[in-house]
């Protein structure tokens, strides 16, 4: 039996599951050590940026 759902809104969650996984990597993220709100949305920046150097310095 298959069950009928969009293609493009599985592909954007999906890519949305996958980011959320590499970020917790850095413990930091996984466990919210930052109390302040600015402290660790600043380190999910930086992790967010240390994620993407993977891929620019790749090609």
């Amino acid at each position: 039996m298959k069950i009928e759902h969009d293609r493009s809104i599985y592909r954007q969650r999906n890519r949305i599951e996958r980011m959320f996984g590499h970020l917790k990597v850095n413990r930091a993220i996984a466990t919210r050590y930052d109390q302040l709100t600015n402290s660790f949305l600043g380190m999910v920046h930086i992790a967010t940026a240390r994620y993407w150097l993977k891929f620019v310095h790749a090609t």
